[in-house]
């Protein structure tokens, strides 16, 4: 039985874990952690009575879980990474956030410790195919911007998925700025800038994940688009990860990888 600790299993994203988890042979939540929660929690949680609840990393127990599910938030993700791997827990992340130096940090960390690990920017089948088709299309439209949508709630901008397509995309094109003469009456308005990929983040109520991904050429354009309605829709790849976990040697980033 492979125990595995969710890390914000008092998120939407935390509670739809736990319940895949629960329904899958052979894994169990064993642990869980998030802000405000404490001991005797467990029923409001959906989880088993002797699952451990901790409302910070210092209250955590050594040997606790095989896997850490991280399911957090921007400020968070990378100690609670580093106390995983440091504690000899496998991690499973699904918080976005994290910078390239700290990403690159935790490989480090992960390889030092022997250990495999999966940091996922979107666990949705639909994001991991449109980050593969906006790769392949850069190599004829080198013109391109992204939009990304999201809930209010979400706490980083851009999106993970839209940062990593856009390095996906520099990797196949040259570095090419769209309209590099434009004046911008007003600051920003053309949004943020990767390698002269222009990137556009919504935050508004009613939305869960979106993105597209424009392109443009002469007398034509190709727009990508995925979305995903329901955060049900990201527990196939969640699943996916936690069952390939243990054959990871080392800290791998994009679902796609795995697959």
């Amino acid at each position: 039985m492979q125990r595995v600790l969710v890390a914000g299993i008092n998120g939407a994203m935390g509670q739809y874990a736990t319940k895949m988890i629960n329904d899958l042979d052979g894994f169990e939540v064993s642990a869980g952690l998030g802000l405000g929660i404490k001991d005797g929690d467990q029923a409001k949680y959906h989880v088993s009575a002797d699952t451990k609840l901790y409302g910070s990393l210092d209250e955590i127990d050594g040997d606790v879980a095989d896997i850490w599910l991280d399911f957090t938030a921007p400020v968070a993700v990378y100690p609670d990474v580093k106390f995983a791997l440091n504690h000899g827990i496998r991690p499973v992340v699904g918080t976005t956030g994290l910078t390239d130096d700290q990403e690159k940090d935790l490989q480090q960390l992960a390889k030092d410790k022997g250990l495999g690990g999966l940091i996922a920017p979107n666990f949705g089948m639909s994001a991991v195919l449109l980050m593969k088709f906006a790769k392949e299309a850069a190599k004829y439209f080198p013109d391109v911007e992204i939009i990304e949508m999201h809930h209010e709630d979400k706490k980083d901008a851009p999106s993970g998925t839209a940062l990593s397509t856009a390095k996906l995309i520099a990797e196949n094109r040259e570095p090419h700025q769209t309209a590099p003469d434009t004046i911008e009456t007003l600051k920003d308005v053309r949004g943020g800038d990767y390698e002269g990929i222009k990137i556009h983040s919504v935050r508004l109520p009613g939305y869960v994940a979106h993105e597209q991904v424009l392109f443009g050429g002469k007398g034509e354009a190709l727009t990508i688009r995925q979305d995903s309605f329901d955060r049900s829709s990201f527990m196939s790849g969640v699943k996916v990860a936690l069952q390939k976990v243990n054959d990871l040697n080392g800290l791998v980033i994009g679902l796609e990888n795995i697959l």
